[in-house]
Order: C-alpha cells, then sequence, then structure tokens
C-alpha cells in the first residue's frame, strides 16, 4: 500500500454518501482531538450466578434464547471496539475499510448467537411499568424509574428460584431472567446497571416470545449503538458488544486472541469458539496500533466467508432454514428503532462479486408506537401493513428483498467508486522517519530483554537459543542502522548531483 504523507487528503472526495463526516469521530481524531478508549457497556459477568431449574431451561428455549444463553462472558478489548467504531458510518450501517464495506448481517447474529433472525418484529405497546412489574414478576421495586429497573434488583429477588416452587413463581423467576439476560447483553444501555420494562410484556408468554425476531432486534440495537458512538460527541457504546468483537475476530485479521486450548469449532453458536481463549494481542495493544491496522488492512486480512467450512450441524431448526433473510434488504426493528440491514453493500461477505450499489436514502430511523389497546402478537400481516409504516412493511416483506446476484460486476470500477466516496484511512500516516525510530526502538527493547536473562541458570540448550535470539536482535539492529545511513548518503548524494553534474554516485 502506498504510503502518504501527513497532508494528504483522507476523503471522501465525493460527500454524497458520507454526508455527516463534520461530526464522525475520525474528523476530530484528524485534527488531533483524541477521546480516547470508549468505555463499554455490557454487564454479563454476573449471568453464572444465575442458577437455574430444569423447567426454567425448558421455557428459556421456548422463549427463544437456549443457544444465546450458554455464550459465557467473553472478556471485552476495548481499544479494538473503539476502533472497529471509528470506522463505522450510520449513513450506510457499514465499516468503511481500506478493502471496501464490510458489516455485521442476520448471518453473524444467528451462528454467532444463536439467536432467531425471523419472526415478528419486536415491538409493542408501552403499558404502566408498575403495573407490568407486578403482573408478570410478581413484585414491583421500591426505585422503579423512567420504566427502568435495576439488574441488581432482579438478580438479588430472582437468581434462586425454588425446585418445588409452584407454576406462577417458576415463570416469575423466568421471565425475571430473560429480562436480566436482554438487559445485560444485546440491549445493554449506557444508563447504567438497568433495563428497560418495555421488553417484558414479550415474556408473558414464552411461546410466543419464541416467536419474535430477536436477533433481528439485538442488530437494530447495536447499529444504532454503533452509529452513536461514531459520533465525537460521544465516549460510551452499548449493545452486544460480544457480537460486535466476535464479528472482527472471525473475519479481520486483527487483534486476533490465541487459543489456550484447541478452539471449540464444534460448539454452537460459534461466539463459544472464543471461550477459554489466552491471553493475545490485547494484551499490550491499544486504540493506535489497532487503528493503523485497520488504516492499512489488506484483502489478505479479510475472511469473506468465515463460517464455510465450520460445522454448523448442530445449528438446526429454524435458525438454519432463516439464514437466507442473511442478504436480504430490509428494515431491522427494535421497539422504536427502525435500522437498515444493506447486504447490497457487503456482498463478498455471501461470496458474490461486489458492484456499485444503489444509494441508501435518508430514513427515518424511528417507529411509532403501536395504537395503545393494539396486541401485536393477534394482528394479522395485512392489518399491520394498513398502519402505513414503511419501515415495518419492509420487515414483513423481507423473504421479498433478497438481494440477487448479477451476472457481470466489475470489482475494478466498484473500487474506484469507492475510493472517492469513503473515508480513507482515520489516523493521520505514520512518517518514515517516525516508522524508523519505532522499529528501532522496539527491536532496541527486544535485545535488552534478551541482555536481562540470567544466563548462567541456563542449560547449554537454552543458552544456545539464548544467543540465538541476542544475535539475530542485534543484527536486525545494525541492519536497521546501516540502511538508515546508506539511505540518507543515497539522498545527500542526489541532492549534491542535481547542484553538479559532474558528481558521480559512489554506491
Amino acid at each position: 500500500m502506498a504510503r502518504m504523507g501527513s497532508t494528504a487528503d483522507p476523503g471522501p472526495i465525493d460527500i454524497s454518501v458520507l454526508y455527516d463526516q463534520d461530526n464522525h469521530i475520525s474528523s476530530a481524531i484528524w485534527d488531533g482531538q483524541e477521546r480516547g478508549v470508549l468505555r463499554c457497556h455490557e454487564h454479563s459477568s454476573m449471568l453464572e450466578q444465575w442458577k437455574l431449574t430444569a423447567k426454567q431451561i425448558e421455557l428459556v428455549e421456548k422463549a427463544g434464547f437456549g443457544y444465546f444463553r450458554t455464550i459465557p462472558t467473553i472478556s471485552l478489548d476495548n481499544s479494538l471496539i473503539s476502533a472497529l467504531v471509528e470506522r463505522w458510518r450510520r449513513e450506510t450501517n457499514t465499516f468503511h475499510l481500506p478493502v471496501g464495506e464490510m458489516t455485521i448481517t442476520l448471518e453473524d447474529v444467528a451462528l454467532l448467537l444463536g439467536l432467531p433472525i425471523d419472526g415478528k418484529p419486536v415491538m409493542g405497546v408501552t403499558r404502566t411499568p408498575g403495573k407490568v412489574c407486578e403482573n408478570l414478576l410478581g413484585k414491583v421495586p421500591e426505585d422503579l424509574n423512567g420504566g427502568m429497573v435495576k439488574l441488581t434488583w432482579l438478580k438479588e429477588c430472582f437468581s434462586k428460584c425454588p425446585e418445588d416452587a409452584p407454576v406462577e413463581e417458576i415463570e416469575c423467576h423466568t421471565r425475571a431472567y430473560l429480562l436480566y439476560l436482554v438487559g445485560c447483553t444485546i440491549f445493554s444501555t449506557t444508563t447504567g446497571n438497568k433495563v428497560s420494562v418495555m421488553y417484558l410484556p414479550l415474556f408473558e408468554k414464552f411461546d410466543e416470545a419464541g416467536k419474535f425476531a430477536w436477533g433481528a432486534a439485538a442488530l437494530a440495537f447495536l447499529y444504532r449503538a454503533l452509529g452513536n458512538a461514531s459520533l465525537k460527541s460521544q465516549s460510551t457504546i452499548s449493545g452486544s458488544l460480544t457480537l460486535l468483537q466476535c464479528w472482527s475476530y472471525y473475519r479481520l485479521n486483527v487483534g486476533n486472541p490465541k487459543f489456550n486450548d484447541e478452539p471449540n469449532d464444534g460448539c454452537f453458536p460459534f461466539a463459544l469458539r472464543w471461550k477459554g481463549r489466552a491471553s493475545g494481542p490485547r494484551s499490550n495493544s491499544n486504540i493506535v496500533s489497532y487503528r493503523k491496522a485497520l488504516d492499512s488492512l489488506q484483502p489478505s486480512d479479510v475472511k469473506w466467508l468465515p463460517y464455510k467450512d465450520l460445522d454448523s450441524s448442530s445449528s438446526v431448526g429454524d435458525i438454519k432454514e432463516s439464514l437466507i433473510l442473511r442478504a436480504s434488504k430490509t428494515v431491522l426493528i427494535c421497539f422504536d428503532k427502525a435500522e437498515r440491514h444493506l447486504p447490497d453493500r457487503c456482498l463478498r461477505q455471501f461470496g458474490m462479486l461486489q458492484p456499485v450499489p444503489m444509494d441508501v436514502p435518508r430514513w427515518e430511523r424511528k417507529i411509532r408506537a403501536l395504537d395503545q389497546g393494539s396486541d401485536l402478537s393477534k394482528e394479522t400481516e395485512l392489518q399491520l401493513k394498513g398502519k402505513n409504516q414503511a419501515e415495518l412493511r419492509e420487515w414483513l416483506e423481507r423473504r421479498l428483498r433478497i438481494v440477487q446476484v448479477e451476472e457481470v460486476v466489475d470489482e475494478i470500477k466498484y473500487m474506484e467508486w469507492y475510493e472517492r466516496i469513503t473515508r480513507k484511512f482515520v489516523g493521520r500516516p505514520e512518517s518514515l522517519e517516525s516508522e524508523f525510530q519505532r522499529i528501532v526502538a522496539a527491536m532496541r527493547e527486544i535485545a535488552d530483554i534478551a541482555d536481562s536473562f540470567p544466563a548462567d541458570r541456563m542449560d547449554s540448550r537454552d543458552r544456545k537459543s539464548l544467543d540465538d535470539i541476542k544475535n539475530a536482535a542485534h543484527k536486525s539492529l545494525m541492519d536497521l542502522i546501516g540502511d538508515s545511513k546508506k539511505g540518507r548518503r543515497k539522498i545527500a548524494t542526489k541532492r549534491k548531483r542535481e547542484d553538479d553534474p559532474t558528481i558521480k554516485d559512489d554506491y
């Protein structure tokens, strides 16, 4: 990749696509206004303290969260997440990377989290929070402010259900668990340790809860969170950050951790692959190093089809059948949030060639609430269409909106177009001199570490290995310094020759 000077225009040259560039975090970073690492809100660390009975697990599975509940807490790499956010564009709901646009799709949600991506949109009628808690949980918290309930209250009151509890009590405990589960993961907020009571009525009947497209709602919520966090005025992010991080691990060769044991490739959902991982590059990587890695991303660093060779035989039933929706150009809904799913901009993630995509019309990101008294579970699709909400109609027509393969595609033309409309890089490119000094410093640090080992305590084989490391480090350091001096002599000679044509090269 050609190295650009610090004054190079990062783009976009054509602002018709990324029209909100002035408000994007990349503009602030380019101007030297670093905001640092985002505060990442995901509160799943206490989930393991919930002890579910066999009957509760059965109800959780009916509600559509059977696979999802098995995903353990995965340690978040806040620096990696922050660097990815700097590449997210809310105008297109995609990451703008040097190789083209990429995004988190319905396929990623289904396979990484095991959540259903087909079904009724996750929305409902706003009801009085106190009455909802009383009817569906059997008790009401004292500090129910703004329709939000504390996660700690849910855990303290409902995390242990007696084995011999009556059916009604078991159902109350299970609803509390489901509310806690979504509140600390896919619907986590930046307000802290709280979750909205508005989700609770959707768990009233567990069979009905299983008919909702929870995965699509999780993606809508994450899209919104990414869009908000990409603005230079923000400093926090919420939503399913486990989904975001695992998506990056599967698709990008940036910051991927190593494994303590063999990777869990046979497990479903696929986020379990990162269970029990060892501390990898994240332990000594910061947002600047991740930013540089993303700014210089090459096609060889991308896995366009990461799930192709993985065993998904355990992802049976509706989830596997619903994967056709991965390429549906539709609207994702989570209550009042409406976010566009635009697979036509990322067709290489489905094994297709990428043409220049159609323009993205600006859309209303909010959906009007249903009429008071409406019951979404009882309404027909025809009645829903009659509400004259374009976003809702698009979701109902999701199977009619599958992106089709184009016969003739010129990807060179696509990249030429993309170079004009994208933000080429986030951080200012490093000068050759700065990069040289950084490499020399790193090599000296390696040599110093090798010199610090007590050789007298090693056997002959270890001493030989240590000597080899020292010699390699010192040789590399000398080569770097020698190459630098030679390069400077060439530049000086060239300048002299330009002044006096009689001078000849001496190298």
